[in-house]
């Protein structure tokens, strides 16, 4: 059997959990300074963690052409190599999806709204 060593400041990344819900949404809020979350929120499906605590995330969004796509966001002090460790993590993830979110854009536009309509009061 096969032991992986994880150093404590190594990256954990995890499936979107509701309960994740607040901290992504204070990430998404301090990363574009912003009162109210938006349809750029997305719905989150993957993240990544630093000692416990959510250092990035990344969200399912419709872009300009209308396909889906994702867009990842982080707390400033991430380091380069961190970020480009949790892109290569986020592009693998979503290339292997096959969930109706992840690849049909009504559905998406719609679990978008509804996440919007919840986090916003």
């Amino acid at each position: 059997m096969e032991t992986n060593i994880q150093h404590p400041e190594s990256l954990q990344y995890a499936e979107v959990y509701i309960s994740d819900m607040l901290a992504l949404k204070d990430i998404f809020l301090q990363s574009l300074d912003s009162q109210k979350v938006s349809p750029d929120f997305g719905i989150p499906f993957l993240l990544a963690k630093k000692e416990n605590k959510i250092t990035s995330f990344a969200s399912l969004i419709i872009d300009e052409e209308g396909k889906i796509d994702f867009k990842i966001y982080d707390k400033k002090e991430i380091k380069e190599s961190e970020k480009k460790s949790f892109i290569a993590r986020v592009e693998n993830y979503f290339r292997k999806n096959n969930t109706p979110n992840f690849r049909d854009p009504r559905q998406l536009k719609s679990s978008i709204n509804g996440m919007i309509n919840w986090l916003n009061p």
